[in-house]
């Protein structure tokens, strides 16, 4: 038995086959080879992420620093409140000395006319929350 040789050019492909087109003379997308704007992309996305860092360095820096000065003022209001105490008995002890006779001696006069002023609200109520973070 022989073997049969057919040549190719006696073939024609099949529909279903796919075409290898080797043309050069388009311009098409290559992967080895680099596009133009990817330097300045990787520029912008570098810069962008240098960004991106130094900002959420500085927010968390300062919610740091926020939290701090929060307790020192803190303490500070504590300790604030203790003088105002002494100085509430301080005074007193010292405004039972002082009679209603004694005001004209120290420049004082009688009110005739007295108005009040009324705030709707707590203007000056401070409510502390513990443990906020």
């Amino acid at each position: 038995m022989r073997a049969r040789i057919h040549k190719i050019s006696r073939h024609v492909p099949s529909i279903f086959q796919g075409r290898l087109d080797f043309n050069t003379t388009q311009h098409r997308i290559s992967l080895s080879i680099e596009h133009p704007a990817e330097l300045l992309a990787l520029r912008v996305l570098a810069i962008a992420l240098i960004a991106l860092v130094c900002g959420y360095l500085y927010f968390v820096s300062a919610s740091v620093l926020n939290v701090m000065s929060r307790k020192e003022a803190l303490t500070r209001t504590a300790l604030i409140q203790g003088s105002i105490g002494g100085l509430e008995q301080e005074y007193f002890k010292l405004s039972q000395s002082v009679k209603p006779n004694s005001g004209a001696a120290l420049g004082l006069s009688p009110v005739s006319q007295t108005q009040y002023v009324y705030r709707p609200g707590n203007v000056g109520a401070v409510t502390i929350v513990r443990n906020e973070i």
